[in-house]
C-alpha cells in the first residue's frame, strides 16, 4: 500500500512537471528565423522604441539604428547590435505612402556621414527606382548647383526584412546640400528676408504654402521649406515677389528681360533640359524646387531636382505639352520657352553636355544597376511583386528611354519665335523661311514661305517673324 502510494504521488509531481514545463515552453517566444537579406549589400538595421509601428508622416518615433557593410568596400559601419546608435523616424511622401512597401524619413542623433556621402543628420529611405538612378546622375552630369547622392541598402526594421531601399541626402539649406545663407524663422529685418529661401511648386494642398493666380486657367502653389515659420513680413515678401515674378514670365513682350532680373537662366536651362531628357511629367508640375541665396543680385535658381519619374513613350512633343495626356499643369515653361535668351542658355548648355557627358549615363546605370541583381530580386519576394523585372531589364528600359529621349531633344533644341536672328525680313518671300508654332517649335523648312503655307494644317505659325493663320 505505502509503495502504491508512493508511486501515485510520483506520477503526481511529474504530471505536474510536465504540465509546468509545457507552460514554460509555451511562453517562450518562438526561435526567429535569419533575416532573409541578400548579402550583397549593406544593411541597415533599424529598431523603433517598444518597436512600435510607423504610422505618421508628421510625427517622429525614438529609434535606434547601426549599419552592417556586409563586406562592402569602402563602407564604414556604424553601430553594433549591442550599442546601436540613436535616431528618429517618420514616414514621407504622398502617393508613395500608400503603397505596401512604405518610404521614410530619417534623423541620426548626430551628424553623421554615410557610406561616402557627407555627414548631416536628415535622410530618406526610398523605394528603388531605375528612374532615381538615372535622374539623379543626369544631374550630376548636367552641372547643376547641387544634386542629391544615393546609396543602396537593405533595411531591417524591427526585425522584419523590409527590402532594398535608396537611403538618399535630403533637399535642405545646409554646407554639405543646398549651401546659401539660411534665413531664420519669423525674421521681420527687410534686408535679411529677401535672401535665404528654399521652396518647391507643389501640387498638393499642404501646410506652410503660398497661392498665387498663374494664369487664367490655374493657380500656382508655392511650399517654403526653409524658412518654416513666417513673420508677416516674411509672408508678404514671398507673395509679392512671386506674384512679380509670374508677372514677368507671362509678359505678352516676350523680348523682355524683366523676369530675368529673377530667375537665373541658366539654371533654368539644365532644369528644363534634364526633364527632357528624362520625359518627366512632373518636371514643372511638383517637386519643383527654387532656391535663392542672400547676396548681392541674387536670383532664384531652379533645383535640386527630386522625384524624377520617366513617362517612357515615343517622343513627339516636349513633355510639358502633354498635360492632356497626363493631366498635369506646366507651371511657367510654356512662356519661358518663348524668350530668346531661354532658348540660347538651352543650346549652349546643351553644346557643353551634349554628345561626351551626357553619354555617360549609360555606364553609370549599368554599374549601378546590374550589381543589385540579388537584392532587386529579395525585395520582389518580400512584397510579393513581379520577379520578371530584373534588374537587367530595368537597366536596359531606362536606358533605351534615354537615348530615344536625347537624340529626339538634339534634334528638336527650342528656338524663341521672337528671336530676330533667326527669322528672315517679312517681304523676301523667295527666300528659304523655317516656320515655328506659337510655343517655339521648330515645325518645318520649306523652300518658300508659300510652299510653307500650302503645306502647313490650319492653325496660327510664326514665319518671317509675324504670326500667320492658316484656314
Amino acid at each position: 500500500m505505502i509503495n502504491t502510494l508512493k508511486n501515485i504521488s510520483y506520477l503526481f509531481v511529474l504530471l505536474i512537471f510536465i504540465s509546468c514545463t509545457d507552460e514554460i515552453e509555451a511562453t517562450n517566444p518562438p526561435v526567429s528565423t535569419p533575416t532573409p537579406t541578400s548579402g550583397t549589400l549593406p544593411v541597415l538595421y533599424i529598431d523603433t522604441e517598444n518597436r512600435d509601428p510607423i504610422v505618421s508622416k508628421e510625427i517622429y518615433l525614438n529609434a535606434s539604428y547601426r549599419l552592417d557593410p556586409m563586406g562592402a568596400e569602402g563602407v564604414e559601419p556604424l553601430g553594433t547590435e549591442a550599442k546601436p546608435l540613436p535616431m528618429q523616424i517618420r514616414g514621407r511622401g504622398h502617393s508613395s505612402w500608400k503603397g505596401a512597401k512604405k518610404p521614410y524619413k530619417i534623423k541620426l542623433g548626430k551628424k553623421t556621414a554615410i557610406m561616402g556621402m557627407p555627414k548631416n543628420k536628415h535622410w530618406a529611405l526610398l523605394k528603388p527606382t531605375e528612374n532615381t538612378v538615372a535622374g539623379l546622375q543626369l544631374g550630376k552630369l548636367m552641372g547643376m548647383v547641387w544634386t542629391p547622392s544615393f546609396r543602396p541598402v537593405e533595411v531591417v526594421l524591427n526585425g522584419d526584412y523590409i527590402g532594398l531601399y535608396f537611403l538618399t541626402e535630403t533637399i535642405r539649406i545646409d554646407e554639405n546640400r543646398v549651401n546659401i545663407h539660411e534665413q531664420q524663422d519669423r525674421e521681420t529685418n527687410p534686408d535679411l528676408i529677401k535672401g535665404g529661401w528654399l521652396v518647391e511648386v507643389d501640387n498638393y494642398h499642404d501646410e506652410c504654402q503660398i497661392t498665387i493666380p498663374e494664369n487664367s486657367k490655374w493657380n500656382l502653389t508655392l511650399r517654403y521649406h526653409s524658412p518654416e515659420d513666417l513673420s508677416d513680413a516674411q509672408l508678404q515678401w514671398l507673395t509679392n515677389e512671386f506674384r512679380s515674378i509670374n508677372s514677368a514670365i507671362y509678359s505678352s513682350d516676350k523680348t523682355s528681360t524683366e523676369w530675368e532680373k529673377y530667375i537665373d537662366v541658366e539654371s533654368m536651362a539644365r532644369f528644363f533640359i534634364l526633364q527632357e531628357v528624362m520625359d518627366n511629367p512632373d518636371g514643372f508640375h511638383g517637386s519643383f524646387y527654387l532656391h535663392k541665396d542672400l547676396v548681392d543680385n541674387a536670383k532664384w535658381t531652379a533645383g535640386p531636382i527630386w522625384d524624377l519619374v520617366c513617362y517612357n513613350r515615343e517622343k513627339t512633343d516636349y513633355t510639358f505639352r502633354m498635360k492632356v495626356h497626363y493631366g498635369f499643369t506646366p507651371h511657367w515653361i510654356g512662356e519661358i520657352i518663348q524668350y530668346d535668351s531661354f532658348c540660347k542658355a538651352v543650346k549652349s548648355v546643351w553644346e557643353e553636355i551634349y554628345p561626351e557627358k551626357i553619354s555617360n549615363i549609360y555606364s553609370y546605370i549599368d554599374n549601378t544597376v546590374l550589381p543589385l541583381a540579388e537584392a532587386w530580386r529579395s525585395d520582389c519576394e518580400r512584397w510579393n511583386e513581379d520577379p520578371t523585372q530584373t534588374a537587367s531589364l530595368r537597366a536596359e528600359r531606362i536606358k533605351k528611354a534615354l537615348h530615344r529621349n536625347i537624340e529626339w531633344f538634339d534634334s528638336h533644341l527650342p528656338v524663341s519665335p521672337f528671336s530676330s536672328h533667326q527669322l528672315l525680313p517679312k517681304d523676301d518671300s523667295q527666300i528659304p523661311v523655317t516656320v515655328y508654332n506659337l510655343q517655339g517649335l521648330l515645325i518645318g523648312k520649306y523652300q518658300n514661305e508659300a510652299e510653307a503655307i500650302s503645306n502647313l494644317m490650319k492653325g496660327i505659325y510664326i514665319i518671317n517673324h509675324r504670326k500667320i493663320k492658316i484656314e
